[in-house]
């Protein structure tokens, strides 16, 4: 069974493709395409990629076509992405305007190319089906709450797979085959009985952090939208909503512009003063830049938040994890974040941690009691996993 998971952004299309026959998880090939204009060129490129480097001899190969899309109206789990779930999505592009729109292209166009191909979408919100209603509620009236004003949270395929991976590491297999069993669709288990603690940290040009109990999320920094939680690259973070209101009377912006400023101009790059690389904001903080210096400290200072928050809510941690691409790379982000929480029970090796970049590698000292990992997340093969998943039962196999 092969799998074509496809990931889509504004301007690019990556790929890869797993065979996921028998028991077997294995990625084959992969790439990708940066600049797109048009989405339908990029997906007869990727296929001629496939074909001319003898992966597939032609479409009907693939058995399905997996996507990472946000967010829907009143739809998670994994879903077959018909016409239905894409209007859903529609619906929801005011709250993902940089992610939902060329989700919702794309897949448009693969499925007009393979008409007979099954496109498949695990939503990023899919691994919060577990997660207390408590933990996903605003104070806000009911009739906002039936609208979808609530906590959501996001890079649910990261997430999952560090839930997954880090149960292994840790030596809890069982864990990790409850949780690699755990069929997103079944919103509602019982969490409790192993009690294994991980704070899973995604770092990256978009952040999250999440508290996850026996293998599923139980709540996400991120809340109703991309844009709230850890400030992003350039996208704002967590944001009194009083503010809103206060600048587009103080300044008279309309609703379009403030909405321009806080998905575009916000986060490190409003912060540092135009800079949204953590790598530029940090090269320009050794060399005495003020403003690179305090975005570098709140991106810190937000993460340690909300690692404390989940800490509180799990009563400690087993592990805590560092994912994604600023989270696997850099160990200065890394030595910040974990510094003085030694009464917590996070103790780094400072020479592990310097050297781990993007590999796998517990970064912890052999005395901490909470172990610390850095963690190459794939959301691709959890994609591909539930796709599977979601065909076999589909077919009653």
């Amino acid at each position: 069974m092969k799998i074509l998971v496809a990931n889509l952004g504004s301007t690019s299309l990556k790929y890869r493709l797993f065979d996921c026959s028998g028991g077997e998880e294995r990625m084959l090939t992969r790439g990708g395409f940066e600049r797109v204009q048009e989405y339908s060129e990029a997906i007869d490129s990727c296929l001629d990629e496939l074909k001319s480097g003898g992966w597939i001899s032609d479409e009907s190969e693939l058995a399905a076509v997996g996507f990472k899309p946000i967010l829907a109206k009143g739809i998670t789990g994994c879903v077959l992405m018909d016409e239905a779930v894409l209007a859903a999505m529609e619906e929801c592009n005011c709250i993902a305007p940089a992610h939902n729109p060329p989700y919702v292209e794309g897949v448009r166009k693969f499925a007009g190319r393979m008409p007979e191909t099954p496109m498949i979408g695990l939503f990023e919100t899919a691994f919060y089906q577990w997660a207390p209603e408590e933990a996903m509620r605003y104070a806000v009236p009911e009739q906002w709450y039936e609208m979808g004003v609530r906590r959501w949270g996001y890079h649910g395929a990261s997430h999952k797979f560090i839930a997954e991976r880090s149960a292994e590491l840790l030596g809890r297999d069982d864990v990790a085959a409850r949780s690699r069993t755990l069929y997103v669709n079944n919103g509602g288990a019982e969490l409790r009985g192993t009690d294994l603690r991980v704070i899973s940290c995604h770092l990256g040009g978009s952040s999250s952090i999440t508290g996850i109990l026996n293998g599923a999320g139980i709540g996400n920094s991120l809340g109703m939208s991309p844009q709230s939680g850890l400030p992003h690259n350039n996208r704002v973070g967590d944001l009194d909503s009083f503010a809103v209101p206060f600048i587009m009377r103080r300044t008279g912006c309309d609703v379009a512009e403030v909405e321009r400023m806080l998905c575009k101009e916000s986060g490190l790059k409003g912060l540092s003063g135009g800079f949204n690389d953590l790598r530029d904001v940090l090269e320009r903080a050794a060399h005495g830049d003020a403003r690179a210096q305090l975005a570098f400290r709140v991106l810190v200072h937000h993460a340690r938040h909300w690692i404390g928050a989940f800490l509180a809510e799990l009563n400690g941690a087993d592990a805590i994890v560092f994912t994604a691409g600023i989270g696997e790379n850099n160990p200065q982000v890394r030595d910040a974040v974990c510094r003085g929480l030694d009464q917590l029970g996070v103790k780094l090796d400072a020479d592990a941690n310097s050297i781990a970049t993007g590999i796998e590698r517990k970064i912890s000292a052999a005395d901490s009691p909470v172990q610390a990992w850095v963690i190459p997340t794939n959301e691709e093969l959890v994609i591909a996993r539930e796709a599977k998943r979601f065909l076999e039962c589909r077919s009653g196999t």
